[in-house]
């Protein structure tokens, strides 16, 4: 922490979808570059925000106990209870189960405060006022149906919306993590995205998810298109166009090779981008 100025003036909700089996967080704040402090989450393990007077310690030393099997409330309870500067420091805990706890410290300025519920720990400080942690809280709650990823980029716009961090904006992070959930089926981490230094970083955090979605997504394969017939010669086409011989040639290039699968079809997705870029 030595030479950087701590994350004083953050809004955050830690949450999970337990039927999806995904843990996450998403902040913004008036700092630079949040990501690379607040959020922390461990697939089948839980979720960890920490901010205000930010002690970086208790994402690692909180994801050890809730990997151990305690709960939420008593990972709150341990980690506040052992640092000696609580009442500056603000804390959300979702763990395994869906169990929620928050801490706010008296010493953290106003406003500030938290709303937990089940699957998730909403809080924030140096606010608007507390419309905004009601508005973390309210979204989750109202956009169940949605991926978690999702839901907490709508918990940020409503939360912004109700008035955020009174001194404006600068960074947002989105984390999100699932067992065998990322890229290739080999990482835990679905979605890790930051903006770092941003006017409305909120709203670049949502470009980043749907080029992210782009990428990554996964297109169930009823909805693919065959490749066959007019379809099948326009894809040639367009790939003779850029100089390429294969769909998988050119999609490694474009960094979508994890939506191609076999010559019979085509997700409708790669099909979009390859239109764009022959356009």
């Amino acid at each position: 922490m030595a030479g950087r100025t701590p994350p004083v003036a953050t809004y955050s909700i830690a949450a999970c979808d337990l039927e999806a089996r995904q843990w996450g967080v998403a902040v913004q704040s008036k700092f630079l570059a949040v990501g690379s402090l607040v959020p922390w989450a461990e697939a089948e393990v839980g979720a960890i925000a920490t901010q205000a007077y930010a002690n970086p310690s208790y994402g690692p030393a909180g994801l050890d106990l809730l990997r151990s099997g305690l709960s939420a409330a008593e990972v709150v309870e341990r980690l506040v209870a052992a640092d000696a500067g609580r009442d500056q420091r603000q804390l959300g805990v979702v763990d395994a189960s869906g169990g929620s706890a928050s801490w706010t410290g008296p010493g953290c300025n106003e406003w500030a405060g938290h709303r937990t519920g089940p699957g998730y720990a909403a809080q924030g400080n140096i606010l608007v006022g507390e419309e905004t942690v009601d508005a973390l809280a309210e979204t989750f709650e109202g956009t169940a149906g949605l991926a978690l990823a999702e839901r907490l980029l709508e918990c940020l716009a409503g939360a912004q919306a109700a008035g955020g961090d009174r001194r404006g904006q600068q960074s947002a992070a989105l984390l999100v993590v699932e067992r065998n959930g990322g890229y290739a089926g080999l990482t835990d981490v679905v979605v890790d995205l930051r903006v770092d230094d941003h006017e409305r970083p909120i709203e670049e955090l949502r470009r980043l998810y749907a080029l992210h979605r782009r990428l990554f997504g996964v297109t169930p394969r009823e909805e693919w298109l065959p490749l066959e017939g007019e379809l099948r010669a326009e894809v040639e086409r367009r790939l003779a166009q850029l100089g390429y011989d294969s769909l998988v040639a050119w999609a490694g290039v474009e960094n979508l090779e994890e939506r191609v699968g076999g010559e019979e079809a085509i997700d409708p997705v790669v099909l979009e981008a390859l239109r764009e870029a022959t356009a």
